[in-house]
């Protein structure tokens, strides 16, 4: 009878957990972890969205609100009231960055008080273009006395969705 009791005793006690290979885990893992986060680095931009409502402007001041449109097959740099100033259309399935930054810089020389612009994409453009978009719109890089430099161009940038195009109007309806 003793026996059965001593078996029922020993069943009924909770065995203990060995966590010194998880203890030994942590050890290594939460340095590791700490020091590689000092490492790393994040770079914030700050950007404008669109008003809701637009302010009134003097009549007597020209108005120019550089717009860069974003589209599968090309990118579109015009004025909103003025309309398109010039379309650059893929070449080999790339964008062509280095005419927008051409472009941008002629109208920066044309217009050198203005600061912002307005950059519209297609629900379906990819991030890296994005970046590459505004990288280009932002700062340009110039030559100055043997150095190259950055120059800024249109650092306000406010983001939205593209217009939609015929196709892309007759295509929604289907």
């Amino acid at each position: 009878m003793r026996r059965r009791l001593n078996r029922r005793r020993l069943m009924q006690e909770p065995a203990d957990i060995n966590i010194t290979a998880f203890m030994n885990l942590m050890v290594i893992l939460v340095p590791f972890l700490l020091i590689t986060a000092v490492f790393s680095r994040m770079t914030v931009l700050e950007l404008s969205l669109p008003a809701a409502a637009e302010h009134e402007q003097n009549i007597q001041e020209p108005l120019f609100n550089l717009e860069i449109i974003v589209r599968g097959n090309s990118i579109a740099v015009g004025d909103r009231e003025g309309g398109l100033l010039r379309r650059l259309p893929r070449v080999n399935g790339e964008y062509d960055y280095e005419q927008l930054s051409l472009l941008l810089r002629q109208i920066k020389a044309r217009f050198p008080e203005k600061l912002d612009a307005t950059l519209l994409l297609e629900s379906d453009t990819p991030y890296d273009t994005l970046v590459q978009v505004m990288d280009r719109v932002r700062v340009t890089q110039v030559v100055v006395a043997g150095s190259v430099q950055s120059a800024e161009l249109f650092p306000e940038i406010a983001i939205g969705d593209a217009p939609l195009t015929n196709t892309s109007t007759r295509m929604a309806g289907k």
